[in-house]
């Protein structure tokens, strides 16, 4: 799907491309992609490596053109191997040609355009609309960090009460979906640092640019903190399951002790062995009494020891 923005005086949509108009491209069909390299020349290539879902933030020049990897963050199914996850988001420019690429819907590229469309003012240029998008990345980064923080908090507190396999894999999932994150604003900051020489900085960019340097350093710094709480939350449940497991073990072969005696005591009786009780009457009784008895003793001692 193909849109056209006036950034002019404002975020308005054409009806049709205009020299110095941004195009938006979302989920782009093999059509749009043909229409695209076909009627502006792009470099076939370009649009190939925007559809890689794990290309890094990176930019390079081809023939005039110049295109910007930067990742992004996705929302998945919320029971997806990583439910939170970055992609790139392709940034095509030369001369009066703007275009961006993005092969996924996502939620930031919707509330970018709804928030410039508020601001009324539009981009100054190519290099004001390219750090904005850095800007407004960065910024998702840390309202998707902060819903991921509310899951931990969910599954911490339902393993609190029960320690089951289902919050520990949701603790997993999350753990993977942070270091997506951590990997992905790290290059972004990366790519951020040589666009500041390699593109046309005036005094308002470089006011931008610190605002971006800003959010993205939270934004790395909370994934970091998230990921660290995590990785001890999972240790910490580790070390609670084994514990548990050591119990049980410990409870389980306390009983097979006391269970034991019994049947040691029995069979020692019941041996064809002379004992002095094969013509009592009550030999049998004394033999259970005994078993109860030292079966007692035992428990209790095991108990005194704190072994069951």
């Amino acid at each position: 799907m193909k849109t056209y923005w006036n950034t002019t005086g404002g975020l308005k949509a054409l009806n049709e491309w205009q020299p110095g108009c941004w195009i938006q491209v979302t989920c782009p069909t093999e059509d749009d992609r043909r229409e695209l390299e076909e009627r502006f020349q792009i470099p076939d290539y370009f649009m190939s490596d925007i559809s890689d879902t794990d290309e890094r933030a990176r930019y390079e020049y081809d023939d005039g053109w110049m295109l910007i990897i930067l990742r992004i963050p996705h929302v998945k199914e919320i029971r997806s191997r990583t439910p939170y996850t970055t992609l790139p988001l392709g940034i095509i420019h030369k001369r009066d040609v703007t275009i961006t690429v993005c092969y996924y819907e996502t939620n930031m590229m919707i509330d970018f355009i709804s928030y410039q469309q508020k601001r009324g003012l539009g981009f100054t240029d190519f290099v004001d609309m390219t750090f904005r998008l850095f800007l407004s990345s960065a910024v998702w980064y840390l309202k998707r960090l902060k819903q991921i923080s509310s899951l931990i908090d969910r599954a911490k507190h339902n393993l609190d009460h029960d320690v089951n396999n289902e919050s520990l894999i949701g603790l997993s999932r999350l753990q993977d979906s942070l270091t997506y994150f951590i990997t992905s604003i790290r290059g972004n900051e990366t790519l951020l640092a040589k666009l500041k020489f390699k593109l046309q900085v005036d005094e308002l960019d470089a006011d931008l640019i610190e605002d971006v340097n800003i959010e993205m350093t939270q934004a790395r710094e909370t994934a970091s903190i998230y990921s660290n709480i995590l990785e001890s939350t999972m240790d910490t449940y580790q070390s609670v399951i084994n514990n548990n497991m050591n119990t049980v073990m410990r409870t389980l072969t306390s009983v097979t002790i006391i269970l034991m005696i019994p049947t040691l005591v029995t069979s020692m009786f019941g041996m064809n062995l002379i004992n002095g009780m094969e013509n009592w009457t009550i030999g049998f009784p004394i033999a259970i009494v005994l078993s109860i008895l030292v079966s007692a003793l035992t428990w209790f001692f095991l108990n005194y020891r704190r072994l069951l």
